[in-house]
């Protein structure tokens, strides 16, 4: 009798690492493929959206998935079941609704399985296939109206800044809103003017008592000193002079304990934050890095805004905790954190490791910054079960009096008393002794220190306070703050500087001023956000996605043939003539302007193409203050050079006799001016 064939179920996921990790788990009956990613998108040489017909999309499968696509096709033919296991949010279910469609499925409803997992486990995957659903139509129609709506502000607004800027520009919802604020805040600094102002400090000691202490000037006359109370030197220089002959003694002495509560786990913006800050990292690397995490079964779903905990992880937390650390560090009950945004979707959870007991000595990952972000992410989570750090603060008045006035001036005091939550998770904070006072205790000024201040200009953004803001804002979601952020990099309409702060680049200046001129709703905040919580309202089923489309596009439309008319084409690519000779041709050299900057070339083109860069030196000075000398040749100056990608890097003036070249500033050898950018 001839054997039955056995059935296989297919099971599909977006990528190689996560079906080999999926492929471990799920072994007789089931083969598990990878999507690579979408198998259908918009084309790229054209709108791709009929505004006509109600804004349907014309998806195209992508020349390099057609192959995979082909395979995927005949092993769906085959199996019994195909199960579509995509990632848990929109684009992940728009992947799956995308290969119901591209493998043909649609005719055979009844071998379609969707799952959905926070975390590539056995145990959640078993559950999972336990537990299979259909694909949510609302999830997909929210996704692609996001997609829609950018390919319409994509494709139409960038033609517009080709014709009246130059070309090679781009236009887009929630960039041209980063933008903004990046310029605006520019704009803030250039305006700022400091203002001066003085503070007074004393040094006093108690006879037969350690240690000194410093304490600062807070009333003259009982009358409080602002901030700004001393205007300038010779006001501080009074105060310090009637100071040096008054007498002081201990006035009230206040002691309490501080109790400090660890910060809740992770969710996709804080993690980028505080990757940022810690690692030094880009929002784009920690999110491939925490890709790599999730994909080979070491963190839940990285792309989340909920602090949500499951009962599991935190039963396993406890009981590493008590093991590791002792019963001191047992909280009596697990800690339960409340997502504070209301659109967080609260089945989700937050970002953790998928087993606490893996602490980050024990495991294994290709890629250095993989392991050095699940320990930022396993101390996290670890910390926020642990009990709060204790602080013995203490506040200490003393009281000066002298033949013109009565002076108050205030110390504290801070000294750890349990370190808590801060086991798990080391912060930087600043013990301060004071010595042991109580009322009426005299006590004698060693030194008084008049201290010249000056207000500061509002601090420019860099990748973690950006995305900070943009998520106070509601301006994009989880997904969109690492492309958001490398985009306006990438476009050149932002740089970092040396202290990784972003500042607009002259062109992205232009390309704001040209929208929030024109287009104001595009860069408008509330807009922006309003248009977010739309999406999420068509996410929930709430709102036709068409609806939202339309009321967008139809004033959008009519706005941007108007101002096609009425914009005069702005002057700043025209060329410019120099007085220098190509060496190649002997023609005059022109000023001509790209994405990058300024430029010369050749006005032999095409004929000739030879193109250089313009003597733009971005002055790299050593400790002293005197511009560094190449450390190769000695001859040139170190400037600050950007690679045809648009990573900066320090080079020679002298190239290409000399070829000296270092990501790393020679001036500052312990940063790296590239880290972090990529």
């Amino acid at each position: 009798m001839p054997r039955a064939k056995k059935e296989t179920k297919l099971v599909i996921v977006e990528s190689p690492t996560k079906a080999r990790t999926i492929g471990g788990f799920l072994k007789n009956g089931y083969d598990v493929q990878s999507s690579y990613g979408h198998v259908r998108d918009l084309p790229k040489s054209k709108l791709g959206i009929d505004v006509e017909h109600d804004f349907e999309p014309h998806y195209i499968v992508p020349v390099k998935a057609r192959k995979n696509l082909n395979m995927l096709k005949k092993l769906a033919a085959k199996a019994s079941e195909v199960i579509l296991a995509t990632d848990e949010d929109r684009e992940g279910e728009a992947i799956a609704w995308h290969l119901l469609k591209a493998l043909g499925l649609e005719e055979t409803p009844e071998k379609i399985k969707r799952i959905v997992f926070h975390e590539i486990t056995k145990g959640a995957i078993e559950e999972a296939l336990k537990n299979p659903r259909q694909i949510y139509d609302h999830l997909v129609d929210a996704q692609q109206a996001r997609r829609v709506l950018d390919r319409l502000v994509g494709y139409m607004l960038s033609p517009f800044l080709w014709k009246k800027i130059m070309r090679g520009l781009s236009a887009g919802r929630v960039q041209s809103v980063a933008l903004r604020l990046i310029v605006e805040r520019e704009e803030e600094i250039r305006k700022f003017k400091a203002d001066e102002y003085w503070s007074v400090n004393g040094v006093f000691k108690r006879d037969g008592f350690e240690p000194n202490f410093t304490a600062t000037l807070t009333k003259v006359g009982g009358e409080t000193l602002e901030k700004m109370g001393i205007k300038n030197g010779a006001d501080a220089e009074t105060l310090v002079e009637d100071l040096k002959s008054a007498d002081f003694k201990i006035g009230t002495v206040t002691k309490k304990e501080v109790r400090r509560n660890p910060s809740p786990p992770f969710v996709t913006s804080t993690l980028q934050q505080e990757a940022n800050k810690r690692l030094r990292f880009s929002a784009k690397q920690t999110m491939r890095f925490a890709q790599n995490l999730y994909e080979n079964g070491l963190i839940t779903y990285m792309r989340t805004d909920s602090v949500n905990l499951s009962k599991d992880s935190l039963s396993a937390a406890r009981d590493f905790i008590k093991s590791e650390f002792g019963d001191t560090y047992l909280i009596p009950e697990a800690r339960i954190f409340k997502t504070k945004s209301r659109l967080a979707q609260e089945a989700h959870e937050a970002i953790r490791p998928t087993n606490p007991g893996l602490s980050p000595d024990k495991i294994t990952v290709d890629e250095a910054g993989a392991k050095k972000l699940y320990d930022l992410i396993w101390r996290r989570f670890i910390a926020s079960q642990l009990p709060q750090a204790v602080f013995d603060s203490t506040s200490v008045q003393i009281i000066g009096t002298s033949k013109k006035d009565v002076y108050e001036l205030g110390a504290n005091g801070n000294i750890l008393k349990f370190d808590g939550f801060l086991k798990a998770w080391p912060q930087k904070f600043e013990e301060k002794n004071l010595p042991i006072l109580e009322p009426k205790n005299k006590v004698v000024v060693e030194e008084l220190k008049p201290e010249q201040h000056f207000t500061e200009p509002p601090p420019r953004y860099n990748e973690a306070s950006l995305i900070k803001v943009l998520e106070e804002f509601g301006i994009g979601r989880p997904s969109t703050y690492a492309p958001t952020i490398s985009v306006i990099q990438t476009r050149n309409y932002v740089e970092k500087n040396e202290a990784r702060r972003f500042q607009p680049t002259q062109i992205g200046e232009l390309v704001n001023k040209m929208l929030t001129e024109n287009f104001p709703e595009i860069v408008d905040i509330d807009f922006t956000a309003q248009m977010e919580e739309d999406l999420d309202s068509v996410a929930e089923g709430k709102t036709d996605w068409h609806k939202i489309i339309r009321e967008f596009y139809t004033p959008f439309a009519k706005n941007l043939e108007k101002k096609y008319e009425e914009v005069q084409k702005s002057d700043f690519a025209k060329e410019e003539k120099t007085d220098e000779v190509c060496e190649k041709c002997s023609k005059p050299m022109l000023i001509k302007t790209g994405r990058f900057g300024k430029f010369l070339a050749c006005s032999g083109f095409p004929e000739c193409k030879n193109t250089k860069s313009l003597k733009k030196n971005i002055g790299i000075t050593n400790e002293a203050g005197e511009r560094m000398k190449c450390p190769k040749c000695t001859e040139g100056e170190i400037v600050r050079k950007r690679t045809k990608r648009g990573r900066f890097f320090f080079g020679c003036t002298r190239y290409p006799d000399c070829d000296y070249a270092s990501w790393t500033n020679p001036a500052l050898p312990e940063k790296k001016d590239g880290e972090g950018d990529d």
